[in-house]
Order: structure tokens, then sequence, then C-alpha cells
């Protein structure tokens, strides 16, 4: 079971070309480009850690398809994403983010099911991968 979560969740891992094509779009549009990695990929989990600061003044796919690979190397066993956002008065928002790198074996989610008041069915899905402490998840 993989993770679909991002734009390009429904192909094939994305190859280091595509992963140019896409940061060359972003910087086209003047997007700042930031990378980030997380053990905790929980679709309700916003807050990944960032791998630097986000490439406001950087212009070369190149260099930030470095910054991805320097971030696969530091952390093999986690999901890495790209994020590109956009500055403009009125946006200000990430216009675009996607998965670079997941890990080998990915753990999937549980769907928890809670009876309430008036036979009212509450779900929620937590990660496999959460049973474990930060860190240790993969």
């Amino acid at each position: 079971m993989q993770l679909t979560q991002g734009q390009f969740s429904f192909l094939p891992p994305l190859t280091d070309e595509q992963i140019i094509a896409q940061i060359q779009w972003a910087l086209q549009h003047d997007w700042a480009v930031g990378v980030e990695f997380t053990d905790d990929p929980h679709p309700r989990n916003t807050y990944w850690d960032m791998w630097g600061l986000p490439m406001f003044d950087l212009r070369d796919p190149a260099a930030i398809l470095y910054e991805v690979n320097e971030c696969r190397r530091a952390y093999p066993n986690r999901y890495i994403r790209v994020t590109a956002f956009d500055s403009t008065r009125g946006w200000e928002a990430p216009r675009m983010s996607y998965l670079v790198q997941r890990p080998e074996d990915e753990p999937g989610f549980v769907l928890e099911r809670q009876e309430t008041e008036g036979r009212r069915v509450v779900y929620s899905t937590r990660g496999y991968a959460a049973d474990k402490p930060a860190g240790t998840r993969y």
C-alpha cells in the first residue's frame, strides 16, 4: 500500500528529470521552493520538518535537486516532499506539493470506527507507524 498524498500521487515515482521539470515550472511562476521531510505522513500532519530554509532566491533547478538529494542521503527512510510557495499578495500559500521519496516499507493506516450518541458513527485514521516513537518509525 502506498501513501497517496499531494500532486502526482497516483503516478509512479517521479524521476530526477521530472522533478527538475516541476521545479523549473514553479520557478517560472516565481514561487519559492522548499524541501520537507517527516516520519509521520498522516494526511492531517501539515507540520513537516524543513530541510534548510525555503529557497526564495535560488533560481537553478539543479541546485534545488541537489538539496533534495542531500535530504535523501540524510534521511533515507523518511517521506520527502518538494513544496512551492506563492508569495503573491492575495495568494500567500503553497501552490504545489508532491512526494519525491517514500520509505521502502510503508506500514499504512488503520481506519478506526467509534459509535457515539444517537447511532452516530465517527471514523478516524491512525498510521501504524505512529505506534512507534518519533525517529524510530521506519
